[in-house]
């Protein structure tokens, strides 16, 4: 079966017509990954046009980029008129919106590299789509106006999926009070599935793009990392993340930055490497171990700079939020955690002349664990609704190399890290799924990614989360990562429509009055549920069981037509969990089937709790999380 699918994605590969879009911040048409070389003509359903502007015209279009917009109504009206913008039209000049579009659907390019890192060939997930990019965002950000008209251009252009690698700030506010929301809302209606990222926040609680009708996605690794060697005067060797093609040739001293503290900065100031916080005739010829505050938004290439101007040789970056994300840095340097950066300063205290030397970086094949859940990759509860999970998925999105801006860099390619970045890893699976079932719902292909996922990595052990490597929960993967051999073929699927999110949005509060101002059309409230968990999701959570509850979910058989499944419950610690029927008997492709899941308190847990059911058939394995807290028993009462 594997080899049959694999056979299927190679096929779709050399043949798919499915039309993809990015809202981004633009495209550099003529990087390798937007060939049009040997596609087919332009599909006679594309309505989407190639809009002219500065360093842009319509011959920058091609058979692979069919469509290019740009929006600055709302820039406009913000920004300062006068205020120098690059590129008036959709070319990119950050880079951003290149890279994003070529994970999604770039052409294959022979020998793609960061300047000589992570050479080979390389191509996005469906690289035979089509592309259409609308540019709805600049250097100083994106502005509603321009997302919630390049949603309705985009649905009237006639595209099948949405990349949208944007979110808003956490905690995310109203779903419509949220362009986003609003305008995916409007693409799912029309049968257009929405792809977004899950945002960078890392902490518990701030994911974003919340709403049940679009795909959300988590960050992970790969098997692959950026790494230099630190080596220290008695020979232990070290290896941190890096993008540093400088290497030093030669052993200097180490010492920690605070012994270089300047003018009136403290040793603990300095031991940050702030701007003009180092001393230039302590620090020069030596490597600086540097830190980076928990949390921080500094630039860690930047204090790289600082090391530079001070007359440093080199440095080692101490950062245990984001210690695998590699940068460019200026200098030989590499990052480390807490623990490794314990015993370089250890070494430092202890040693009457430390020394050391870093190499350039080098890639890194094979690393394990992997993959691992990006500490970056904002995580779950749901802060808006929490009875719907998010993230949805995982993909990877540490240090990915894809197309570039030349304006940003001079480079055809560049590697970066973020949600950004795993969201058109599941946009190019989603285009191939469309591909091979057009006719599916949008719910329909998000299910197919999700019940397929896997919560274990490539030894078969449990995928773990940086930096701690904790046991990864349904807060950090949502269903787990993606698989996208299994993707096609799911067996099962949890499907919901329109009047779905209609009645989803009743049952949490909305009135007749504030959803048609969404709709732009009569709906009612006639039909709700009794519950946010009641939507045909592909997860259930219930984030407040008092003693038991049930959910009903129907699923459509869209596998072999006579197929028998079964249920296998792996039950949330604490809880007690029934599936009725147990036993799924489907004569017909297509047929739908009812069951209850039935949650119990069984003993008092705290916090959430998690598990997962599972319908078996043979080698399909449908799965969907199982996520659970208890609601906190009254004082005084045992049970």
């Amino acid at each position: 079966m594997l080899s049959l699918v694999l056979s299927i994605l190679e096929f779709l590969n050399s043949s798919i017509s499915a039309l993809c879009l990015t809202l981004d911040l633009g495209i550099w048409p003529e990087s390798p990954s937007f060939s049009d070389a040997n596609m087919p003509p332009v599909p006679a359903i594309w309505r989407g046009e190639c809009e002219p502007g500065e360093a842009f015209n319509a011959s920058s279009c091609n058979r692979k980029v069919i469509g290019a917009r740009y929006y600055m109504s709302g820039y406009e009206a913000e920004e300062d008129s006068a205020r120098i913008v690059s590129f008036r039209s959709p070319r990119d000049s950050s880079g951003h919106g290149s890279h994003t579009a070529s994970t999604a659907a770039g052409r294959y390019v022979t020998n793609m590299n960061y300047k000589g890192l992570a050479a080979g060939g390389a191509r996005g997930g469906a690289p035979m789509a089509r592309i259409a990019v609308y540019k709805t965002c600049w250097d100083s950000g994106c502005y509603d106006v321009d997302l919630l008209a390049a949603f309705d251009d985009a649905i009237r252009d006639g595209v099948h999926l949405l990349s949208v690698s944007l979110g808003p700030d956490a905690p995310q506010g109203d779903y419509f009070k949220d362009a986003i929301s609003i305008g995916s809302f409007h693409a799912a209606s029309h049968g257009v599935l929405v792809v977004a990222s899950v945002g960078n926040a890392g902490d518990r609680g701030s994911a974003t793009n919340l709403a049940p009708w679009m795909i959300t996605v988590g960050a992970s690794s790969m098997d692959r990392d950026f790494a230099s060697d630190i080596v220290l005067g008695n020979d232990t060797k070290f290896t941190g993340e890096s993008l540093s093609l400088f290497g030093m040739n030669a052993s200097a001293r180490i010492i920690s930055a605070s012994e270089a503290n300047a003018g009136y900065f403290t040793p603990y100031q300095s031991s940050y490497c702030l701007e003009s916080s180092l001393n230039s005739t302590i620090a020069r010829g030596k490597v600086l171990v540097c830190r980076i505050a928990e949390g921080s938004s500094e630039s860690k290439l930047a204090k790289s700079k600082v090391v530079k101007e001070a007359g440093g040789v080199g440095m080692v970056l101490i950062d245990e939020a984001d210690k695998d994300v590699a940068i460019p840095f200026v200098i030989p340097s590499a990052i480390v955690g807490k623990e490794i950066g314990r015993e370089i300063l250890s070494y430092i205290n202890n040693t009457r002349k430390p020394m050391s030397k870093i190499s350039r970086a080098n890639t890194v094949l094979g690393s394990q664990p992997a993959p691992r859940i990006a500490s970056f990759s904002s995580k779950g509860p749901n802060s808006l609704t929490p009875e719907i999970l998010k993230p949805d998925v995982a993909a990877p999105g540490l240090n990915i190399l894809a197309a570039w801006s030349p304006v940003a860099g001079r480079m055809q390619f560049n590697i970066l890290s973020g949600t950004s970045m795993s969201c058109p890893h599941i946009t190019g699976i989603a285009t191939l799924v469309k591909a091979v079932h057009p006719s599916w719902s949008p719910s329909a292909i998000k299910s197919a990614i999700m019940t397929t996922a896997t919560i274990l990595d490539k030894n078969d052990e449990p995928i773990r989360v940086d930096p701690e490597g904790r046991r990864a929960n349904s807060f950090d993967y949502g269903s787990g990562f993606v698989d996208p051999t299994r993707v096609l073929d799911p067996g099962l699927i949890y499907d919901a429509h329109p009047i779905d999110y209609k009645a989803f949005l009743c049952s949490i509060g909305y009135d007749e009055k504030s959803l048609r101002l969404v709709t732009r059309d009569n709906s009612t409230c006639d039909q709700t549920f009794t519950t946010a968990s009641s939507l045909n999701y592909p997860s259930i959570t219930v984030p407040n069981l008092k003693d038991s509850f049930s959910v009903t979910r129907t699923v459509t058989n869209v596998g072999k037509p006579r197929s028998v499944y079964k249920a296998v419950v792996s039950n949330p610690v604490g809880i007690n969990v029934t599936v009725v029927p147990k036993q799924l008997i489907f004569n017909r492709y297509g047929q739908k089937i009812k069951f209850t899941v039935n949650f119990k308190v069984a003993a008092p847990s705290k916090g959430y709790a998690f598990g997962f059911l599972t319908w078996t058939s043979g080698d399909a394995r449908v799965t969907s999380p199982l996520v659970v807290q208890a609601a906190p028993f009254p004082k005084g009462l045992m049970r």
